[in-house]
């Protein structure tokens, strides 16, 4: 997948006890993000947060009432993520959805193999030559 250098950043604010169908929001959005072969898609979970409504949303004492705070980050091209909307738009009750420019530096960068970089930095693998 290549990503543009002049990209666009969604930001998706919503918490762990957010529902999607069977599952937490979270993990179907990003699914669906995924489904639509949007470039990448990153979860971050909050220890302690608030929106609109002024609740606090934070961890409890047993995992089974958890409302942390969930930050979806989803970086494409604008176009790509201008046509996710309607998609994001069915799936989430509440939250709030902010979108920015973002530069892309790296994206998909390859790297030599360990054995590669180990023989290349100390001469691992290479026979020395033979004195008689």
């Amino acid at each position: 997948m290549e990503v543009p250098h002049d990209a666009v950043l969604l930001r998706i604010f919503t918490c762990v006890a957010d529902r999607w169908k069977m599952g937490p929001l979270y993990l179907g959005i990003v699914e669906k993000a995924r489904e639509l072969h949007l470039a990448g898609a990153t979860v971050l979970r909050g220890p302690l947060g608030f929106g609109q409504s002024g609740k606090l949303h934070r961890g409890h004492l047993f995992p089974s009432t958890q409302d942390l705070p969930v930050v979806i980050e989803i970086v494409d091209s604008e176009e790509k993520i201008i046509s996710f909307l309607p998609v994001l738009d069915e799936m989430m009750e509440s939250g709030l959805v902010t979108i920015e420019k973002a530069q892309v530096l790296h994206y998909g960068r390859q790297r030599a193999s360990l054995m590669s970089r180990l023989k290349q930095q100390f001469g691992i693998g290479t026979k020395p030559p033979l004195v008689h």
